[in-house]
């Protein structure tokens, strides 16, 4: 049944939402229209991506368990199509999952730390894929958020779009075979371009196609808002994400990181802050006072070389304890990790 409105009760009914204060409106709530049951979830241990694909297929993608699990309609527990192992086929250090309306899908993973994207047929069955050179770095994660690689790609059946901040672009898009066709957005500003690491940091995010032309870009790191690019790649609008929910967020956001030190074993030693509201970056020398700002901070090391190889934490060391108590807002959860 439609419902027709006067136009004075219309007209009033819009005035009197006007005057109600937003406080008072109350949050806006968002109800569920589906999902797996309790038995089926549980059997995830990190599941990263949920998507449905024509047909009513269910792809989780769960990182921590190295697999793609598929779950037909009806079906009363999922399948393993794709495991884990470094070889062709396998998923090895998986870090992002996309797949397209025909159910076919790609998993960005890496095996000896060598990043790859590697492209499925529905029932799991490999039929393509690609390396991404020049990526051997110890990874960086925060959750679901990665600092350095591959941590989000979208695809649309017939390329692969990629965050890659490195290359001066926020998007690559790539041909199935892994041909490079074209960046796509240029970097934000970020006020830190003189240390790499962050500048490239705050420029992390997720590349998604719009299904009527373009593309959107959303940034995952620092201050929050969205890009939208036409087919052609010309930026169409850029949006802030505002409001009095997340003003003392954004306002909490560090804008200061101390630089790099190296100790004389020319090893780097990374620290992630696992704040409640923004994640920022540390390192320090072995031996050396932490330089987390609160005393109720987390910190997880990860190491690597000047040269960029990886290397190992000494499993004696332990991490310094925070001592400052002038910044306020940090988790004591244990979010962060580093592997590589």
């Amino acid at each position: 049944m439609h419902t027709r409105w006067s136009r004075p009760a219309g007209v009033l009914l819009i005035a009197t939402m006007a005057a109600v204060p937003e406080a008072r409106r109350g949050p806006e709530i968002l109800r569920a229209t589906g999902g797996l049951p309790a038995h089926v979830a549980g059997a995830f241990t990190e599941p990263l991506a949920y998507e449905i694909a024509a047909g009513g297929r269910v792809f989780v993608f769960d990182r921590r368990a190295h697999t793609v699990y598929a779950l037909d309609a009806g079906a009363d527990e999922p399948r393993k199509i794709v495991q884990i192992g470094f070889e062709e086929g396998r998923i090895l250090q998986p870090s992002a999952f996309a797949s397209a309306p025909d159910g076919s899908f790609v998993v960005a993973d890496a095996p000896n730390a060598v990043e790859r994207v590697q492209i499925f047929r529905p029932d799991g069955v490999k039929v393509g894929g690609f390396g991404l050179p020049g990526r051997n770095a110890a990874r960086i994660t925060l959750g679901s958020l990665v600092l350095n690689g591959v941590g989000s790609l979208a695809y649309t059946g017939r390329s692969i779009l990629i965050n890659q901040p490195e290359t001066g672009a926020l998007i690559t898009e790539y041909t199935l075979s892994g041909r490079g066709t074209r960046t796509i957005g240029s970097l934000r500003r970020t006020g830190h371009e003189g240390d790499r690491d962050v500048h490239l940091a705050l420029n992390v995010g997720i590349p998604l196609a719009d299904p009527t032309g373009g593309f959107y870009f959303v940034f995952q790191a620092g201050v929050p808002m969205f890009r939208k690019y036409a087919r052609d790649g010309r930026v169409v609008f850029e949006r802030h994400i505002e409001g009095a929910e997340i003003d003392a967020i954004v306002q909490a956001v560090p804008t200061h990181w101390p630089r790099r030190a190296v100790n004389p074993g020319g090893e780097l030693r990374w620290f992630l802050r696992a704040c409640a509201r923004q994640p920022s970056i540390r390192t320090v020398t072995s031996g050396s006072r932490s330089p987390c700002p609160s005393p109720t901070c987390t910190t997880l090391p990860g190491t690597r070389h000047a040269s960029s190889s990886s290397a190992a934490a000494p499993a004696s060391w332990r991490p310094p304890a925070c001592s400052s108590p002038t910044v306020r807002g940090c988790s004591s959860r244990p979010a962060v990790s580093s592997s590589g």
